[in-house]
C-alpha cells in the first residue's frame, strides 16, 4: 500500500496551496468567522482534497493513537484475543463490525481516525483506493484476501498448521481423515485445507472429495458437517475441524450419535482458544497466536502512522500443534508414531 509511506499533508502544505498564511488556515479549520468567504471556501476545498486529518483527531490528549479495529463480525471468541493483543500494543482501538455494510471504508475515512486495522475481512480494490486517497494507514490481520501485495498484513502459518494437524492424525493410524474448513474464499481456510491435502498426498492417501467440507468457522457448521460426514457409508475416524469452534460442534455431534471422543472419533481444532484447554475432553488443536498477531499489527500500524515503513509487508507467526485428549489411534489400527508435543 503506497498511502502510508506518503507524508501526511500539514497545515503549511494547505496554506501554500491556498496562497494564504498558516494562521488563516488554522482559523478556517477551527471555524473562525473572520476569514473572507471565498478564502474560506478555497481552504476548505483544499483540506478535503488533501484529506487533511487534524492532529487532535489522530491522537488523544494523552498522545494515545486512536485507530479503527474492524471485524467482519463480533460473534466469535477469537475476536476477544485479537482485541486484547491490539490493546496491549499501545494503540487505542475503536472496535466495530462490518456486518455486511460495504460503506465501512468511507465511514472510516469520515471519522478521521489515525489508522485502521482490518481483521479477517474482505478488502476490495475500491476500499483500498479510498483509504489510499485519504492517506489512512492500514494493516490487515489474518486477511481474507489481499488485493495488493503492498498492503501490510499479519497472519499465521495456516498451511503448516493444517499439515501438522493432519500428519498427527495419520501418525496415530487414521486413514479416513475429514476436514471442515472455513468459508471457501478465505485465504486462511484455503491454506489449512491445502496443508491437509499435502499431508495425505505425502502419506500416499488419495484425497476423498466427500471428506472435504467448507463451513463458516462457527459451532453450528461444525455440528452440521460432522453429522453429514458421520452418516457416510464409510465415515471418517478423524476430523480436522479447521478451527476450535467447529471442533466443539464436531464433538457435540459425535456425542449426540453415541460416539466416544477420542475412542470412536478423533478431533483436531485450530486456534487454541482459552476454552480449548478446559473442554471435556481437552481439545487437541493448532495454536494460532491471536493476541500476538493483534500486538504486532497494532505496533506495525503505530509505526506507519509515525511515518516508519514496515520492514516486511507480510508477517506470519508459527502455529504449533498442541496435543491434548481428543485424539487417539483408531480402534482397529495402532499408531505409527507417538505424538511428542503436549500441553
Amino acid at each position: 500500500m503506497t498511502g502510508p509511506r506518503t507524508r501526511r499533508p500539514t497545515l503549511a502544505t494547505i496554506a501554500q496551496a491556498a496562497g494564504v498564511s498558516l494562521p488563516t488556515v488554522s482559523k478556517v479549520l477551527n471555524g473562525k468567522d473572520d476569514v473572507a468567504a471565498e478564502t474560506r471556501a478555497r481552504v476548505r476545498r483544499l483540506l478535503e482534497e488533501h484529506a487533511y486529518v487534524p492532529v487532535g483527531a489522530r491522537r488523544a490528549a494523552t498522545d494515545t493513537v486512536v485507530v479503527d479495529l474492524v471485524f467482519t463480525a463480533l460473534d466469535s471468541p477469537w475476536a476477544v484475543e485479537i482485541i486484547r493483543g491490539v490493546v496491549e500494543s499501545g494503540v487505542e482501538p475503536v472496535v466495530s463490525a462490518m456486518a455486511g455494510n460495504r460503506d465501512w471504508a468511507a465511514k472510516l475515512v469520515r471519522t478521521r481516525r489515525a489508522g485502521a486495522l482490518l481483521v479477517t475481512s474482505e478488502l476490495t480494490k475500491t476500499d483500498l483506493r479510498l483509504l489510499e486517497r485519504a492517506r489512512v494507514p492500514l494493516v490487515v490481520v489474518d486477511p481474507a484476501d489481499l488485493p495488493s501485495p503492498d498492503v501490510p498484513s499479519v497472519g499465521a502459518t495456516n498451511w503448516a498448521g493444517g499439515l501438522a494437524a493432519t500428519e498427527h492424525l495419520l501418525e496415530l493410524g487414521h486413514r479416513r481423515v475429514a476436514v471442515i474448513g472455513g468459508p471457501y474464499g478465505f485465504l486462511c481456510s484455503k491454506a489449512r485445507i491445502d496443508g491437509y491435502r499435502t499431508a495425505l498426498e505425502r502419506a500416499g492417501i488419495a484425497v476423498d472429495p466427500d471428506l472435504v467440507r467448507h463451513g463458516d468457522f462457527h459451532h453450528e457448521s461444525g455440528y452440521r458437517h460432522a453429522l453429514e460426514l458421520l452418516a457416510l457409508p464409510e465415515p471418517p475416524t478423524a476430523i480436522f475441524a479447521g478451527n476450535d469452534e467447529q471442533a466443539m460442534g464436531v464433538i457435540e455431534a459425535a456425542r449426540g450419535l453415541g460416539l466416544d471422543v477420542p475412542g470412536a472419533l478423533s478431533v483436531v481444532g485450530f486456534d487454541d482458544l482459552p476454552v480449548a484447554r478446559w473442554s471435556a475432553p481437552p481439545l487437541t488443536t493448532v495454536r494460532q497466536p491471536l493476541a500476538e498477531m493483534g500486538r504486532l499489527a497494532g505496533r506495525m500500524l503505530a509505526d506507519l502512522i509515525a511515518g516508519t515503513p514496515p520492514r516486511s509487508h507480510r508477517l506470519e507467526l508459527a502455529t504449533p500443534l498442541i496435543v491434548r485428549a481428543t485424539t487417539a489411534p483408531p480402534a482397529d489400527r495402532p499408531p505409527l508414531n507417538s505424538p511428542t508435543t503436549n500441553d
